[in-house]
């Protein structure tokens, strides 16, 4: 079996940030591929002068997140993209939750959470949704966060609610949507602990540097040694990992797309944990890792069991 991929993400920037090779590697083997967004970004905040006159204008930031994550699914190779809330009612609209820094790596609800919030929604009413786009797609992977949602940004939780409830739906035999489809293998983008950290310590490196140049000054280095965000998980819990060298340009030209969320795109050459880095509007360099990790599902089949072939440049680890 081959079959379709189909990931689920909060915001526009997730569905790279999180799991960019993957898509990328996907796309690039000719199967099909289909990226869910819960969201717009209305709360993101905004880089740079150029569009600093959209941060806090929720309307037109959506709109023209809208196009950046066009231009990051083209340059991932994804064609089949869709908003969650298209899927609900024409009068449903599932607005960016935003979020608090509530500790290192750590995230929460803010106070002042909008009306339409996606944390917030009817969990059985965006599950249902997206059951039915899962029928209709019928992939054979389903991709999302773990149930930490990455760091605890409450947007993120909730598409991994939403996507294990629209799992079990899709599945059900009944007499509102069919035919039912069960979804073999489904996925959690992690990081490796360890893996993480070498990942951390290269960003000091010479090779980081001289990619920087100048602009190193403008950010700052993250701490190898801060508590974990909830995705970093032990090593021997890494189930598949994915080479992010081959599609390593589709992946910074997607970054460079979000540019009213990420900053300082680079490639990086002669480091063994990474292929490049960027920065979020926290000005907190970040790493792309030369792996991308992902681990299975609470209760997913394994690919072998699924009868799934995974292309080139996405491994089992052994």
């Amino acid at each position: 079996m081959t079959g379709g991929l189909l990931a689920v993400h909060a915001h526009p920037d997730d569905e790279t940030l999180a799991t960019g090779a993957l898509l990328a590697t996907w796309a690039a083997a000719g199967r099909p591929v289909t990226v869910v967004t819960a969201t717009r970004g209305e709360r993101g905040e905004v880089i740079g002068r150029r569009w600093a006159h959209l941060e806090g204008d929720g309307p037109a930031l959506a709109a023209h997140r809208e196009d950046e994550l066009a231009a990051a699914l083209s340059a991932l190779g994804v064609r089949d993209h869709g908003f969650l809330d298209e899927a609900v009612a024409a009068e449903v609209h599932y607005e960016d939750s935003g979020m608090a820094w509530v500790g290192v790596g750590r995230a929460a609800a803010p106070d002042d959470v909008p009306v339409d919030a996606f944390a917030f929604a009817s969990l059985e009413e965006a599950a249902d949704a997206l059951a039915r786009l899962l029928r209709s797609r019928r992939p054979a992977v389903v991709v999302t966060y773990e149930p930490g949602g990455g760091y605890g940004h409450p947007d993120h939780v909730r598409a991994h609610e939403v996507t294990t409830l629209a799992l079990q739906l899709a599945a059900r035999e009944d007499d509102t949507y069919s035919p039912a489809h069960v979804v073999p293998v489904v996925l959690w983008s992690v990081a490796g602990r360890v893996a993480l950290r070498r990942a951390q310590v290269a960003l000091a490196g010479d090779a980081v540097l001289a990619a920087l140049g100048a602009t190193i000054e403008s950010l700052t280095l993250p701490d190898p040694s801060a508590e974990p965000p909830s995705m970093a998980v032990p090593d021997d819990e890494v189930d598949l990992l994915v080479d992010v060298a081959p599609v390593r340009d589709r992946v910074l030209a997607a970054l460079r797309a979000h540019a009213t969320q990420v900053q300082a795109v680079r490639p990086v050459a002669g480091e063994d944990a990474l292929v490049g880095c960027y920065a979020l509007s926290n000005a907190v360099l970040a790493a792309v890792p030369a792996e991308e990790a992902y681990r299975y599902a609470t209760g997913s089949l394994r690919a072998e069991e699924a009868g799934l072939t995974w292309p080139a440049g996405v491994r089992p680890v052994t």
